[in-house]
């Protein structure tokens, strides 16, 4: 599975290559893992009706595991690690968090989250 963040989901959804094509083939596969912070950011950020539409429809139809206690333990992680004064906010420590939760991998082109990630935590394009 995939956790695909937000700034992946923005250049899928503007249609932008080399993303659009590889989304495509990995939601046809069932292949991405829906998690509620990367959809409440997009959701945030939606600006017509119709994209709100569009990720709510998204969000409905993709696989999601629980998100219980993934704030918490982000947060415990992200002290022990420094991971604050390296620019990463907390979402971006719970993203990485899911995805390792779910023993997923993580897609992000967010040069901060990047920095804290290691190559087995990484999907790459």
């Amino acid at each position: 599975m995939i956790v695909v963040d937000t700034c992946i989901w923005i250049e899928f959804l503007k249609g932008n290559s080399p993303y659009f094509k590889k989304m495509c083939l990995l939601l046809e596969q069932k292949e991405i893992l829906g998690v509620e912070l990367v959809f409440a950011e997009l959701l945030r950020g939606s600006k017509t009706k119709r994209e709100k539409d569009i990720i709510s429809q998204y969000w409905l139809h993709l696989p999601k595991l629980s998100m219980d206690t993934v704030f918490i333990e982000a947060s415990k992680v992200s002290r022990s690690k420094k991971w604050f004064s390296k620019g990463v906010g907390l979402i971006d420590c719970a993203i990485l968090h899911y995805a390792r939760k779910a023993n997923a991998k993580l897609w992000t082109i967010d040069k901060k989250l990047l920095g804290i990630c290691e190559d087995s935590d990484m999907y790459h394009l």
